[in-house]
């Protein structure tokens, strides 16, 4: 996934530093690319492809492809089936990964998992970090992920805004509007009163985030919306690829709404963001650079943590969409407002 990917690239950027003439190469699936391109700290972006799921031949030829590298270090932080076996041929001297049962024996060093975030990096980037730790590089560490852009894909952007006619003194507020499924989805009647209390109450730009194949459930969403609200919204201003969308994202002061891969773009790009979590996700996990301030978020739990308790992450997540409901605007206002109140005003 986007957020995984870039989360992960992180550990690309120390490694730069700790090693300024190294080869460094990462291995993403194909769709995920886009958050790589031009970053200074990766030499070759190694492309895993639905071939190389559906097919064993070329499953093969891509180990052999790593094998032929000769990796004096091979850092695994996918860490499931087929990272395993590329893990397994790819012969590298020194190969790190997280402990886990039945397969501690691939690799040369198994870090354990961290339970609980000791920092406000967020338990998914300090679990990254650990991986780091085997290598005593603890100096060069750089824990933020970054995105890379081309003055003409910034221009692009700023002609766009111009095209568009959007005011530039006013904030501009991306609504990262669907989650990336229904389970990761804050309802949409809900949603629509969360843009309302926005367009309501300040005087910004409405960017709606959405992949065109969410149109339906987006439009939806609008039409719930006050008259007022809907005149500070730009529905068709959309990005054509994930390049021109971080781009536009470059442009805008604030992300609001479900997490995903929007959010963690935009936190690369170094904006303040407001998530709202899905009921099955683990805030702890990705709730990185929580401050309260720069970067906020509500999860149910913190409202009801006694629906919580004695549940699987299974059970959670087959009844998210009943939980979700009990995540009523009216509990997530206040602590948006104080957010609004440092950025959008």
């Amino acid at each position: 996934m986007i957020g995984d990917v870039l989360l992960s690239s992180i550990l690309c950027n120390s490694l730069r530093k700790a090693y300024p003439t190294a080869q460094i190469d990462y291995l993403v699936h194909e769709n995920t690319v886009p958050v790589l391109e031009n970053n200074p700290n990766i030499d070759t972006i190694i492309r895993f492809t639905e071939k190389h799921k559906s097919s064993r031949r070329a499953f093969l030829k891509l180990g052999k492809k790593i094998r032929a590298e000769k990796y004096d270090i091979l850092i695994d932080a996918y860490s499931k089936l087929e990272s395993w076996l590329l893990s397994a041929m790819s012969g590298a001297k020194q190969k790190i990964s997280y402990k886990k049962i039945g397969r501690n024996f691939i690799y040369d060093i198994n870090v354990p998992y961290e339970d609980a975030p000791k920092t406000s990096l967020g338990l998914a980037i300090e679990r990254r970090l650990s991986l780091l730790k085997p290598l005593s590089i603890e100096k060069y560490i750089n824990p933020i992920p970054k995105l890379f852009l081309t003055n003409a894909e910034m221009q692009t952007a700023k002609n766009l805004f111009k095209k568009f006619g959007i005011n530039e003194s006013k904030k501009t507020v991306m609504i990262s509007l669907l989650g990336s499924e229904e389970k990761k989805t804050y309802p949409l009647p809900f949603m629509a009163k969360i843009i309302d209390f926005i367009g309501q109450n300040y005087d910004v730009t409405i960017l709606f985030n959405y992949f065109p194949k969410q149109i339906k459930e987006a439009k939806i969403i609008l039409n719930l919306c006050s008259e007022k609200t809907k005149s500070k919204i730009y529905f068709d201003f959309l990005g054509q690829d994930l390049r021109s969308f971080i781009a536009i994202m470059n442009e805008c002061d604030a992300i609001i709404g479900n997490d995903g891969g929007a959010i963690n773009m935009a936190k690369a790009l170094n904006k303040p963001s407001f998530i709202i979590f899905s009921p099955w996700i683990e805030k702890k996990m990705w709730a990185t650079f929580e401050d309260g301030i720069n970067h906020s978020s509500v999860h149910l739990e913190d409202y009801q943590p006694n629906l919580f308790r004695e549940k699987t992450e299974k059970e959670l997540k087959d009844e998210a969409e009943n939980l979700y409901l009990e995540l009523k605007p009216e509990l997530i206002i206040p602590k948006l407002e104080l957010f609004a109140s440092y950025h959008l005003k």
